[in-house]
């Protein structure tokens, strides 16, 4: 270590936990560690009130690093600014997954439809939802029993809805379910959840779907999609690609919507 290191070393900021080495890393115990100088000289020592397992996992999140100015003043981050409310951000999406994943405090059970049960927070669901929040507030069935029956989505996809509430979903379960996420926005006014799936939805538009994703868009008012539906159909000239599915979609699509892609393609002509 050089001279300037050890006459100002580096302050940090960290928590270290010890994980179950099986399973899903069960958090055993954790202690957040603030400002602590890492010096070769000094040893590290940690107490720790809980029993171990014969194999456990130590893991240690950094959640700042300071360094002083060999001339002296203030300890400043290395990080960059903005880095911090990042990672704590992160944090606490994380400690959010956690309470789902590890059922911790879990105060209402979702039965879906005679498949199995969901367990959840009331908290938590009426912070991202108006619909939970009115729910869970008022003299209703679901408040004395704290429990709610979902008739209308799966197990799978009613489980992907509640990890993305609890900032747990992954890109591979959102695709398989984004229908059904667009449906539950809908149903319990969820504006991100919403958004996420139009613009999801934007993203893959092609000749064997444009015509499905246009009437969602005109069902769930989505504007954004909409318009670029019409734009693949008329302004790219996909309608003349799809001349099957049209029919199809002349006979059993909304008469606004079809007046709709009427009026692009003559005002198109116009042009």
């Amino acid at each position: 270590m050089s001279k300037t290191i050890a006459h100002n070393p580096p302050i940090a900021s960290f928590i270290v936990r010890i994980l179950s080495y099986a399973g899903n890393s069960k958090i055993l115990t954790q202690s957040e560690i603030k400002d602590k100088p890492l010096s070769n000289k000094d040893s590290f020592v940690w107490e720790i009130g809980v029993p171990l397992p014969g194999k456990f996992i130590i893991d240690i999140e950094f959640l700042d690093l300071k360094t002083t100015c060999p001339k002296g003043g203030e300890a400043g981050s290395i990080w960059p600014s903005g880095f911090m409310q990042q990672r704590q951000n992160a944090a606490a999406l994380e400690s959010l997954g956690r309470m789902i994943r590890e059922d911790i405090y879990t105060d209402i059970t979702i039965n879906v439809n005679s498949e199995g049960n969901i367990r959840a927070h009331r908290a938590v669901l009426s912070s991202q939802s108006s619909v939970f929040r009115s729910m869970f507030s008022h003299n209703v069935k679901e408040t004395d029993l704290s429990t709610i029956n979902i008739t209308d989505m799966s197990i799978q996809s009613f489980q992907t809805f509640i990890n993305f509430l609890y900032g747990n979903v992954n890109d591979e379960e959102f695709l398989m379910h984004r229908l059904d996420l667009l449906h539950a926005a809908d149903k319990y006014d969820i504006y991100e959840l919403r958004e996420a799936c139009q613009k999801s939805l934007q993203e893959d538009i092609d000749p064997k779907n444009v015509l499905e994703r246009l009437q969602i868009a005109s069902l769930y008012q989505l504007t954004t999609l909409k318009f670029s539906c019409m734009q693949y159909l008329v302004k790219f000239g996909k309608i003349y690609d799809i001349q099957g599915d049209l029919s199809s979609f002349l006979q059993t699509a909304d008469r606004d919507l079809i007046c709709e892609v009427f009026n692009e393609i003559l005002d198109a002509w116009k042009k």
